[in-house]
């Protein structure tokens, strides 16, 4: 059979305006295209020991548990939780969209006892609900998204920690779509476990989950340690309460991350040095200036879908600032306009999930394309775009509303 041979990889020019995955740091991107070495070479060594003192400062702690799991965010998510969770714990999951159901899903295939209290969708939990939950439930573990793209919604979790702390739980936090461009204060909000990815705001592509872990954490994890046969020395745990993933095994990978090295697995190197560029970009600016960043960016793109005449979706106080969920108007199918923004403009923004589908259009403004004319490209397409299917727009009513917020911000 002779079967065409496709040519070199050449994807089309994007500008990626959803709520992740968005358009990467060209400098990520040619980090990510430096040579391999050995996963035991001293300088893959230092590289990653380097990687794990730049996340340090990202989240915003001094625990020595902070490294990077192969995978998406959602393998992170995973091996905090495979690892934190015996079968049987209670786990306490406040949830205020799609994400918050996937901690709790995670939880339930850990074979916790799970336990949920819920806000409408576009709503965040005031610390009151959270402090009674945990009062009544007395969970092992509080698992909190920080930031829902599905809502856009930033949870507080500054008085979270305190309260688990004075009921002996543990505190963890999916920060996935907001580290880098909303606060994350890791040790003075308590919290024992934390994980993200790179392609929201730290500007990478998927494929890398930065994650940290308190002393408290380590600790449950390694009373579950149990080396794995093919590499195990004399003396080594062998939990009969061992973690139930061998992947995402956080005490094995402690040790691949530590001085012990061990061969649990190879670590993905491009991966490695890409996690690594996000983080020395972002420390390089700043934190405290890529969050403003973010933050003036996000008020520019809000104030331009409001000039546009468009109503937003949410509690606009609890809003993250890299992601805004726009309602669509009536009589304009959300999805033939998003297929319009890419095929004309080549520029992309999200739908939503589950009770907001079809109802909201989603557009970020996170890692490189926090930036001015990324802002203002997708608003002028946007208004083109709803005046070709019938929507009474303000002409360049978007983009004007959007150059106020930028005048503002200079004078």
């Amino acid at each position: 059979m002779n079967t065409a041979i496709p040519g070199p990889i050449d994807p089309p020019a994007r500008l990626l305006m959803g709520p992740g995955p968005i358009s990467a740091y060209p400098s990520v991107l040619r980090a990510m295209g430096a040579p391999l070495v050995g996963q035991y070479d001293p300088f893959m060594t230092a590289t990653m020991n380097e990687t794990q003192e730049l996340y340090r400062q990202v989240w915003g702690t001094e625990n020595e548990a902070t490294l990077l799991i192969d995978g998406t965010s959602r393998a992170g998510i995973e091996a905090a939780m495979v690892s934190l969770i015996r079968p049987g714990d209670r786990v306490l999951v406040p949830v205020f969209g799609r994400f918050g159901h996937l901690l709790a899903e995670i939880a339930e295939r850990a074979l916790a006892e799970v336990h949920t209290i819920e806000v409408p969708w576009g709503q965040v939990f005031p610390v009151s609900a959270i402090r009674e939950a945990v009062e009544r439930v007395k969970p092992h573990l509080v698992a909190c998204v920080q930031g829902d793209t599905s809502t856009t919604m930033l949870q507080p979790l500054d008085e979270i920690g305190e309260i688990c702390r004075a009921h002996g739980a543990l505190f963890y936090s999916d920060a996935t779509a907001s580290l880098g461009g909303n606060p994350f204060e890791m040790d003075a909000w308590g919290l024992d476990a934390a994980t993200a990815g790179l392609q929201k705001c730290l500007g990478g592509p998927s494929g890398s989950a930065p994650i940290s872990l308190s002393e408290r954490a380590v600790e449950v994890a390694r009373s579950r340690a149990r080396v794995e046969a093919g590499i195990r020395e004399e003396g080594d745990a062998v939990s009969s309460d061992f973690i139930r993933s061998n992947y995402f095994d956080l005490a094995m990978i402690l040790d691949y991350w530590g001085p012990r090295r061990l061969n649990h697995h190879t670590e993905a190197t491009s991966m490695l040095y890409g996690a690594r560029e996000c983080a020395r970009v972002l420390l390089l600016e700043g934190r405290d200036a890529v969050i403003e960043r973010h933050r003036l960016h996000g008020d520019a793109m809000l104030a331009g879908v409001q000039g546009l005449g468009l109503a937003v979706f949410g509690d606009v106080a609890h809003k993250m600032t890299n992601v805004v969920a726009v309602e669509i108007p009536e009589g304009v199918v959300g999805d033939a306009v998003r297929a319009e923004l890419l095929s004309d403009f080549g520029i992309e923004i999200g739908t939503s999930f589950g009770p907001l589908h079809g109802r909201v259009w989603r557009i970020g403004t996170m890692g490189y394309n926090a930036r001015t004319d990324a802002v203002l490209t997708t608003l002028a397409a946007l208004e083109a775009v709803l005046r070709r299917h019938g929507a009474a727009v303000p002409a360049g009513g978007g983009v004007e509303a959007a150059q106020g917020v930028y005048a503002g911000a200079r004078s």
